[in-house]
């Protein structure tokens, strides 16, 4: 997964994904991304599914045949994350290592409740 400043908020996004709703923005099919980076149809469903991980490169190329270009960036741990509250990274980091692996699970329960909501609202929407 990349970390990423995308759609003017942080997030955290799969390449396929990535891919698949610029290519949706767009109004295109599989079919004619792939013949504008002349590939093969099913090379992009692989790539949208995260069956495969393309490269930078590749992602970029990608996104360029579709009128958008890949932005990445960095951020010290220490660093507050843009747009995502006060505390930094490496906070983050040492609360969650402070979890026990049953709060742990417990989190990613709630995580993955959270994530299934918004995926089922975009689906919707």
């Amino acid at each position: 997964m990349f970390y990423i400043r995308y759609m003017s908020s942080p997030a955290t996004i799969t390449c396929g994904a990535m891919v698949r709703e610029a290519r949706r923005r767009r109004g295109l099919d599989q079919a004619e991304l792939a013949r504008r980076v002349g590939t093969a149809q099913p090379a992009i469903s692989r790539i949208e599914r995260d069956a495969i991980s393309p490269t930078l490169e590749t992602l970029n190329r990608l996104l360029e045949a579709m009128g958008e270009t890949l932005s990445l960036g960095t951020l010290e741990l220490k660093a507050p994350i843009p747009d995502g509250g006060n505390q930094s990274i490496a906070e983050l980091r040492a609360d969650y290592q402070g979890l026990t692996p049953e709060e742990r699970l417990a989190q990613a329960a709630q995580l993955s409740e959270a994530a299934t909501a918004l995926a089922e609202q975009a689906e919707a929407g």
